[in-house]
């Protein structure tokens, strides 16, 4: 076998079992109405919606998403993708972090939380539903993260892109309630950047899982002054990082801007980083073709491939940015 007929094949079974394992995502998500028990504003434009879904809050790996639509409305038609942002076994109200009624015999994951930003016409109707009112989800949906056991993970979030990320790093701190094994990791610090201090909700949520938690804003309103990449060069300069590169990851969700630049920071120091892409996607399930990426192979090219079914998580130097 030549080496370029071999490397066909070798690409071409990575395709095939890229599309069986995508088919598996699609195939095992759940339709179903769900209930919203509680909806509030938790930071400038950024609400957090939970529901009552039990069918996906118990399955929901980190860095799945779910579909949303509002029910009995034609505009927008289609639904919107959300990371799933946290899973509840019981209904733990945010702000004060007790139960809303006394835990059930079981520890099962009934409640699953959205945090999103108002952006367009989905998210400008949705913030205007209140609990008790329901919504059509189906989900969980696309790869989610998988990184290899590593002792220090560093979740990098640009925006809104700290909703992929807090149920992995409870994960791999072993701080959920959900019994997922998962390898542990010894230190999860968390950096994340915005415009300004208003911009933050949910801080509370990273600190109580145990996170070493660092803020960048570009007014210097909160944490650094600059960039979350100007916060990855203060927090880990040439004498914080690790002998061994094996021994730290990244995982990153955010702007594409954000995430180019955080993907160059890491391959310059020689430290995996996987990121999260936020494509619209119009379907979810890999039907309709709205949400790819181009990605590169190991023959040095590139193809499309969709985010929703084959991503949302991706290595960051596969990623033609």
């Amino acid at each position: 076998m030549s080496l370029s007929t071999e490397t066909a094949a070798t690409g071409a079974a990575e395709a095939s079992a890229a599309q069986a394992r995508a088919a598996c995502y699609a195939d095992s998500a759940t339709f179903r109405t769900a209930r919203i028990v509680r909806h509030a504003r938790i930071a400038e434009n950024t609400w957090r919606v939970r529901l009552d879904c039990p069918e996906i809050a118990a399955a929901a790996a980190p860095g799945q998403f779910a579909m949303l639509r509002i029910p009995d409305r034609h505009d927008p038609l289609l639904a919107r993708p959300l990371a799933v942002y946290d899973c509840h076994a019981d209904d733990v109200d945010p702000g004060t972090g007790h139960a809303s009624a006394p835990p059930g015999p079981s520890a099962a994951a009934r409640f699953v939380d959205f945090v999103y930003a108002v952006h367009g016409r989905f998210t400008t109707a949705l913030k205007e539903i209140p609990a008790g009112r329901d919504l059509i989800v189906w989900g969980p949906l696309g790869n989610g993260f998988r990184i290899p056991p590593v002792e220090h993970l560093v979740l990098v979030a640009g925006g809104i892109g700290q909703t992929a990320l807090l149920g992995l790093g409870r994960e791999r701190l072993r701080a959920n309630d959900r019994g997922l094994s998962a390898a542990p990791a010894t230190r999860v610090t968390f950096c994340w950047g915005a415009r300004h201090a208003g911009l933050f909700g949910g801080l509370d949520d990273f600190r109580a899982a145990g996170f070493d938690v660092h803020l960048a804003t570009l007014d210097g309103s909160a944490g650094l002054r600059g960039t979350v990449v100007d916060l990855l060069d203060a927090r880990f300069g040439p004498d914080a990082l690790p002998h061994r590169s094996d021994s730290i990851r990244i995982a990153c969700c955010g702007p594409d801007p954000m995430m180019a630049a955080v993907s160059r920071w890491a391959a310059a120091r020689g430290i995996g980083c996987d990121v999260s892409l936020e494509a619209p996607m119009a379907c979810g399930i890999g039907i309709c073709f709205t949400c790819v990426a181009r990605v590169r192979d190991d023959a040095g090219g590139w193809d499309y491939r969709r985010t929703c079914v084959e991503g949302p998580v991706f290595d960051a130097t596969r990623i033609e940015w």
